[in-house]
């Protein structure tokens, strides 16, 4: 029987409790990876690691007021790999934020709430559905 590779997740946010308490989430599934940073600077150092899905806090300033914001590791991410998806995470419930995450290429933007953690799971398989339907294709048409 063929089993699936895990799913190596980045989650970077400065709150240690729900780096912390999303990590343990993610880990009761045994198909994730997960590693875990506090802020955008620490997760881009370690891109060369290879992160199917990042998500990313909107907010990094909790730890070092100068530290890289969300918007900003998103571009340096996009930079290194524009084919890396990443899921902006913030507390902000405002339309114009998430609009300016998804100009920046962000794949989509999740509320911090009680269900935040429900949506992530459900984006991330469904990116996960679409790269294996893009391997597929990619497959099919070069025997063509």
């Amino acid at each position: 029987m063929k089993t699936e590779p895990k799913t190596k997740i980045f989650l970077v946010d400065d709150d240690a409790l729900l780096l912390k308490s999303m990590q343990l989430e993610f880990l009761e599934h045994e198909q994730f990876i997960v590693e875990t940073f506090a802020t955008g600077e620490l997760c881009i150092e370690n891109l060369s690691s290879k992160p199917d899905v990042i998500v990313l806090d909107y907010h990094l300033d909790g730890i070092d007021k100068h530290a890289m914001n969300g918007i900003e590791t998103l571009d340096k991410v996009k930079a290194f790999n524009a084919n890396i998806p990443v899921i902006m995470l913030s507390s902000q419930d405002k339309i114009d934020v998430a609009v300016n995450c998804m100009h920046h290429k962000a794949f989509d933007y999740v509320v911090k709430s009680e269900t935040a953690f429900m949506r992530l799971q459900k984006i991330i398989a469904t990116i996960l559905q679409y790269q294996k339907m893009e391997k597929e294709l990619s497959w099919y048409m070069e025997r063509m």
